[in-house]
């Protein structure tokens, strides 16, 4: 009778312990799923609380300066934004929007043309011909088409980042709270110094890369105007916003300045060529050192790791935000584990 009995708890802790193991692999499943369909809208989340960290930075200048309490340089600060933004667009949207029509249109011409001029040299062809016959061209495609895909379509991301940012902008603590109140009485200091130490960061790197996107800017669209390249104010843009995707922005940013240059003549491509490299050694030598103490260190190899993860999972916006999303992971992980170490 003891046997039977034994055999029968045996088996009862048998099918226990495989409902428990199908219960994790299910539940590993689900979150994988969950992440993977959601993954876009948790980048939209933090793309706003950048927006929303921006707009509390500019109210901070304005509170320093001006000695205004902190509601009123909030509403300042978006008033002013939204008057600067209304400003740029009206005064340089429609050359912008020539510019960019005309880039998108001169673009597929500016490639045949170069295809041809390859094809004319003997290394050249054999580029050429290696890319086609191992479906290069389909893949690059592919990958392009991926990398600046997004969630929900580039307008209704803007549209969904700027509510976001909004609504973090007016009230940034009720949902520091409401973050708070979902921990565990012990947790609840640690949670909250955590999120501060996030938001210092990220304000750190963003006041870092705006600094940046205006330098850069504004020595390649002076740079390509003495060469004489059309579409400067169009490729200083993409120059600028290139300062928030490190290591692959700066390439990003010289394709199609450089298939400009090739329309007019290979001695203007080596022109170009030496304006972004003058750019880029003056940010690496004058810009970065001077932005030290506002950047977060990370390794490179980390940064392009989660370049190349996030632009899978994420497109467009998973390049663009992979280091916001380092400086927030390596914030949690220094709070939670390495400082409890040391």
């Amino acid at each position: 009778m003891s046997i039977a009995n034994t055999n029968q708890q045996d088996n009862s802790g048998y099918i226990k312990k495989i409902w428990i193991a199908a219960g994790i692999v299910s539940l590993f499943v689900v979150s994988i799923f969950l992440i993977n369909t959601l993954f876009n809208v948790f980048l939209l989340i933090l793309a706003g609380v950048l927006l929303a960290i921006y707009f509390h930075g500019c109210a901070g200048i304005l509170k320093k300066y001006l000695h205004c309490p902190s509601r009123l340089s909030v509403v300042i600060s978006l008033i002013i934004n939204i008057l600067l933004a209304i400003a740029f667009f009206w005064f340089v949207g429609s050359r912008l929007s020539s510019q960019v029509s005309q880039l998108s249109d001169s673009l597929p011409t500016i490639i045949k043309d170069a295809k041809v001029e390859m094809s004319q040299s003997a290394v050249g062809n054999k580029v050429l011909t290696y890319f086609n016959s191992s479906g290069g061209s389909v893949k690059t495609i592919a990958v392009a088409r991926r990398f600046f895909s997004s969630g929900f379509g580039i307008i209704i991301d803007v549209y969904i980042i700027l509510f976001f940012g909004l609504f973090f902008t007016a009230g940034p603590s009720l949902y520091k709270k409401a973050i708070i109140s979902i921990l565990p009485v012990k947790a609840k200091d640690k949670g909250l110094a955590i999120i501060n130490e996030m938001r210092n960061a990220l304000k750190k790197w963003l006041e870092a890369q705006i600094i940046a996107f205006f330098f850069i800017a504004i020595f390649t669209g002076v740079g390509l105007e003495i060469i004489g390249l059309p579409l400067v104010f169009t490729l200083a843009l993409i120059a600028g916003f290139s300062a928030f995707i490190p290591n692959f922005g700066p390439l990003i940013a010289f394709i199609p300045a450089a298939l400009i240059g090739l329309a007019q003549s290979p001695k203007t491509v080596i022109l170009v060529a030496c304006v972004f490299i003058a750019v880029h050694i003056f940010e690496n030598a004058v810009l970065l050192p001077f932005l030290q103490k506002k950047m977060v260190k990370v390794l490179p190899a980390i940064t392009i790791f989660a370049q190349l993860a996030l632009g899978l999972l994420g497109g467009f916006w998973g390049v663009l935000l992979a280091l916001p999303v380092v400086v927030v992971l390596k914030t949690i992980i220094n709070k939670l584990y390495i400082q409890q170490q040391s």
